[in-house]
């Protein structure tokens, strides 16, 4: 089993960074990918980044390339989302993920998720 713990979200301006980090514990060796989807309000879950344990690629989402960077730490089983210049738009709860197939296709495991609000 693996679990995926999720901390770093909150309450942030227009314009601000936040650095969610999702610590992973258990089987975490069987799970090649880990990443980022979030969900905002009335809205689908959307993927937003994954990184390859092995590696290190990373993949992000169209819609936040080159506000967002996604890396990890291997010794801790832990991955960060960086969010640059946050937007209202960037409102939502972000779930850390983990697959052993791309996290765009499938999502073997789920972490509770973090809240993020930005406000204008």
């Amino acid at each position: 089993q693996v679990q995926l713990v999720e901390s770093g979200g909150g309450v942030v301006q227009a314009w601000g960074s936040l650095r969610p980090s999702c610590a992973g514990s258990g089987r975490t060796f069987a799970t090649a990918r880990m990443g980022w989807l979030r969900q905002a309000p009335g809205k689908e879950r959307e993927f937003v980044a994954t990184i390859d344990w092995k590696t290190c690629y990373t993949y992000l989402t169209d819609s936040v390339e080159g506000r967002v960077t996604i890396s990890s730490d291997s010794a801790k089983n832990t991955v960060y989302l960086q969010i640059n210049r946050l937007k209202p738009e960037d409102t939502a709860v972000y779930y850390c993920a983990a697959s052993r197939v791309p996290l765009t296709t499938q999502v073997n495991h789920w972490g509770k998720g973090t809240l993020v609000t930005v406000s204008s």
